[in-house]
């Protein structure tokens, strides 16, 4: 099969090839999954970089999500899930197979059943973004009558918190840097969205918010805590999931306002918690209440393009298409 791989870390051009290497096996409690579209994630090429390096066994296949159809199955793995369509999470976590090739392969309950009618598209998107949004806004309880604020609406993350906050039946906020990401998270959904680099930002978000709102999903700590604080109480909940260096914490202020912070990486969280979390996800799906990202398409030769196009800052989501 084709597939994207590379044997050390560095950057996209000189470590990331296309090969044509044998097509593997799914073992006992694995599927294999023709992949349809591969989607990249900030994780994907920090990895590859070697900012959050991980040991390479012999290569690696990058991309931990994607969609596709089931098309074998290993041991003690129901043979009718054969033809399934899926959505993959965490496909290259502690497995050399990620979905930047023709086929992976990977746990079987690594590879949901997409709903009918749910696109491509959107099962390429779910993954890394929606199960870090799910995680954010749900770790601390319901949402139901709540307020959300979400720093960077027109993200990944921040579209799939935008829609998940809203499915809960929360009332939801967003900040963005402009126009046309205004536009596109007012789209997702969000009831209010405030361009943050205007004049008064701060102000507009807390007499929208008419009080402390309950959650914050935060894209970069450093650079919001002021507003985050300006909006934030004692039952206020700032979940934090992007790493954007180092970061001097008001602590006085985070005390006096008896907030609650969390750091998200999905790396580390609770299998079972992980699991609830795919779950709800996959039902938001099927109740329509999740849309795909604006796409940027990549044929499986140019890989490295793809990886340098998250690198500088592609708005929506980068796929490749390993039949390109």
């Amino acid at each position: 099969m084709k597939a994207a791989l590379y044997e050390r870390n560095g950057s996209a051009r000189d470590v990331l090839r296309v090969e044509d290497i044998d097509r593997p096996e799914p073992g006992p409690g694995q599927v294999r999954v023709r992949i349809t579209l591969s989607a990249i994630n900030p994780t994907d090429v920090k990895t590859r970089s070697g900012a959050t390096a991980r040991a390479i066994d012999g290569f690696q296949v990058p991309h931990q999500d994607g969609v596709g159809v089931v098309d074998a199955v290993g041991a003690g793995v129901d043979p009718s899930r054969v033809g399934e369509r899926v959505w993959l999470w965490l496909a290259a976590d502690g497995n050399r197979y990620g979905s930047a090739a023709e086929y992976s392969v990977v746990p079987a309950g690594h590879a949901v059943p997409l709903p009918e009618g749910a696109s491509d598209e959107l099962g390429a998107c779910l993954g890394v973004p929606a199960l870090t949004a799910y995680r954010c806004l749900f770790a601390d309880g319901r949402l139901n009558g709540r307020t959300v604020l979400v720093a960077g609406g027109a993200g990944a993350v921040g579209h799939y918190a935008v829609q998940l906050a809203k499915h809960a039946g929360a009332r939801v906020i967003t900040t963005v840097s402009g126009p046309e990401k205004a536009e596109q998270a007012a789209h997702a959904g969000a009831d209010h969205v405030v361009n943050y680099r205007e004049p008064g930002a701060v102000d507009e978000v807390r007499e929208l918010a008419g009080g402390p709102v309950d959650r914050v999903v935060e894209v970069n700590l450093g650079a919001n805590a002021e507003l985050d604080l300006a909006v934030s109480g004692p039952e206020t909940v700032i979940s934090t999931y992007a790493a954007t260096g180092e970061v001097s914490l008001p602590v006085r202020a985070l005390m006096t306002a008896n907030v609650t912070l969390r750091f998200v990486l999905l790396y580390g969280v609770p299998a079972h918690d992980l699991a609830r979390s795919v779950a709800d996800v996959n039902a938001a799906v099927a109740a329509g209440a999740l849309t795909a990202l604006p796409m940027h398409r990549y044929p499986l030769a140019e890989a490295a393009a793809a990886h340098e196009a998250v690198e500088g800052g592609a708005v929506g989501k980068v796929v490749i298409n390993p039949s390109a």
